[in-house]
């Protein structure tokens, strides 16, 4: 190749790439349908605030928001405003987890007794001998929900200040009945998640959190995903639960103080993070292609097992809810849920697009419209705006 033949080749790359970011980055008449939709939505849906966060096939990340970050204060919602993921955060786990494996740290199909069965509680966990790390990632342990049970729910709102234990989560479901015998049902559970990050803590004699910042957060530079272990978490916006939320009994969630009226610490690896819609969509993007973990790992993850709990045609793998659509195809992520606070996160492979929503509030006693829905009808409204600036 000649000296001609090479600036040649530059230039149109030049173009090539100019022309990419002016399908998407630069498409005025994309954003502003975007942005209108989720306006519409917002008023439609009498959310207080929304967030949204769009990677695009070229890895183009656009962020959006609508209404208000605290009604009260007349706070506007912004770009960078941080919310709550919920279980959204057991992707994370699930990563580390995938790596780990990846490494020969420990199978799927190993035996958690082999890891926690020295513990003195540990023969009391529902079906203590035959639940195996797969069982605990896909939620067909047959261990129930902790955190719904309202002795516990009692206990947190009670004790604002409390930094949880493992092994108190896990109290209030030893000596339970499992909901079926290991592999046969399926039933989503925080505590699967929460036994899981024990076994990989044990296993990596590290930190499950400084796992995550060290395997996930710097080196795929997710600087706006923080760890939701304190009351005071920097950057939230207000949250609205509903006055007869379990968690706390109000509907802020947040105090004059600026202090969390629960603390979300007890959340951990069921959840146990916050960030922007911005970050949110473009960590699915890198997730759901092969970027967070070994590739190889990704079919295992996308494996479901029947979960008809989470919708018609809804499957649940290692950490991923996997929807089989007519109108969309099949999309994979998860939803989220934490008091004042709800969050989808998809990815669409047919679209090669990533799309994050999330609301700051939980309560749905007069809402109409999904998180979801909204998540659903805006992917389909990009991608057909970008099939037409094509």
């Amino acid at each position: 190749m000649n000296r001609n033949d090479k600036t040649l080749t530059t230039a149109l790359l030049i173009v090539l790439i100019v022309s990419s970011f002016s399908v998407y980055a630069q498409n005025d008449a994309l954003k502003q349908k975007i942005q209108a939709k989720l306006d519409s939505f917002r008023l439609a849906g009498k959310f207080p605030g929304l967030t949204l966060g769009v990677a695009l096939p070229d890895n183009t990340i656009l962020a959006f928001a609508s209404g208000s970050a605290d009604s009260t204060k007349h706070i506007p919602m912004t770009t960078g405003s941080y919310l709550m993921e919920g279980s959204v955060g057991k992707t994370y786990v699930s990563a580390v987890t995938m790596q780990l494996i990846a490494e020969g740290k420990f199978s799927l199909d190993d035996k958690v007794s082999k890891y926690l069965g020295h513990y003195d509680w540990y023969g009391r966990m529902p079906n203590a001998q035959d639940i195996t790390i797969k069982m605990l990632m896909n939620h067909t342990s047959g261990i129930m929900r902790y955190e719904f049970k309202p002795a516990f729910t009692k206990d947190l709102t009670n004790n604002p200040d409390k930094v949880w234990k493992p092994e108190e989560l896990l109290a209030y479901v030893l000596d339970e009945k499992p909901s079926f015998k290991a592999g046969e049902g399926w039933e989503y559970s925080d505590t699967n998640y929460i036994v899981l990050a024990m076994i990989i803590e044990q296993v990596t004699g590290k930190k499950y959190y400084d796992l995550m910042k060290e395997r996930i957060l710097k080196p795929l530079h997710l600087t706006q995903t923080k760890p939701s272990d304190h009351r005071k978490l920097p950057g939230l916006v207000q949250g609205y639960a509903g006055i007869k939320n379990d968690f706390g009994g109000k509907s802020e969630v947040i105090g004059d103080d600026g202090k969390f009226i629960i603390n979300p610490q007890f959340e951990w690896t069921g959840g146990g993070i916050y960030c922007t819609s911005r970050d949110l969509a473009r960590w699915a993007k890198l997730l759901y292609e092969g970027k967070a973990c070994d590739p190889s790992m990704l079919p295992l993850m996308e494996t479901g097992t029947a979960a008809k709990m989470l919708g018609q045609n809804t499957e649940y793998g290692l950490g991923v809810i996997i929807h089989h659509s007519d109108k969309y195809g099949t999309f994979i992520g998860h939803s989220g849920f934490f008091p004042g606070y709800l969050t989808e996160m998809y990815y669409f492979p047919q679209y090669k697009m990533a799309f994050a929503v999330q609301t700051n509030t939980s309560d749905f006693s007069n809402k109409k419209i999904s998180p979801l829905k909204i998540l659903v009808e805006i992917a389909k409204t990009t991608y057909e705006e970008s099939r037409k600036a094509n």
